[in-house]
């Protein structure tokens, strides 16, 4: 949502592509929160409406004193601007903890590929635009995030041969309960052990 702020006519002007885009994207997720709402348990519910509720709160008040307090488009930009940085390299940077697990357990099962490479492909396309526009703003946390995704997708092409490994051990370890007889019959059981050279 701070994007969307962002590329308002009265903040920034000739963003279009900006308040758009991330227009479109805060429908789209309020479309997933919605879904999450309707099939999630009470705990949970409450937790997602504390979060919107804090983030509307927060949009509300910034917008408020961002267009009460800072009189020209630079300076709303600049304050604007700094905000949404710090979400987008938040954003950018929550997969480091997945990282981190990937090489301890040299395993990226809990790292989704498309994930990575969606996020690399959006911070490229992100940062081409703002070069071409050379908006600091767009640029800086977008420039990051292609560097971060680019580190999720060097990740994966490195441990996911061993993970494979991993996967087919595991299987291999599995006992599949489908081939597994019961024999309650204490004859067979008493002859079979005879057989098997048990008293």
């Amino acid at each position: 949502m701070a994007w969307t702020l962002y590329g308002l006519p009265i903040v920034h002007p000739n963003s279009t592509l900006v308040w758009t885009i991330n227009g479109s994207g805060t429908i789209i997720e309020v479309v997933y929160i919605i879904l999450f709402f309707i099939y999630s348990d009470k705990k949970k519910r409450l937790m997602v409406v504390l979060v919107v509720a804090l983030e509307i709160i927060f949009i509300g008040v910034l917008t408020l004193l961002v267009l009460t307090l800072a009189h020209t488009h630079t300076k709303r930009s600049l304050i604007v601007g700094i905000v949404s940085i710090a979400f987008n390299i938040m954003m950018y940077a929550s997969p480091l903890t997945v990282m981190k697990l990937v090489i301890t357990t040299k395993s990226v099962e809990y790292m989704p590929f498309f994930l990575s490479f969606a996020s690399f492909a959006n911070g490229v396309a992100w940062t081409a635009y703002a070069l071409i526009r050379f908006d600091p703003f767009i640029t800086i946390p977008n420039g990051l995030g292609t560097v971060f995704s680019l580190a999720q997708l060097i990740l994966y092409a490195t441990y996911y041969k061993s993970t494979q490994r991993q996967i087919a051990e595991r299987k291999g370890r599995e006992v599949n309960l489908s081939e597994v007889t019961i024999d309650d019959d204490p004859k067979k059981t008493a002859s079979r052990a005879t057989h098997n050279g048990h008293a």
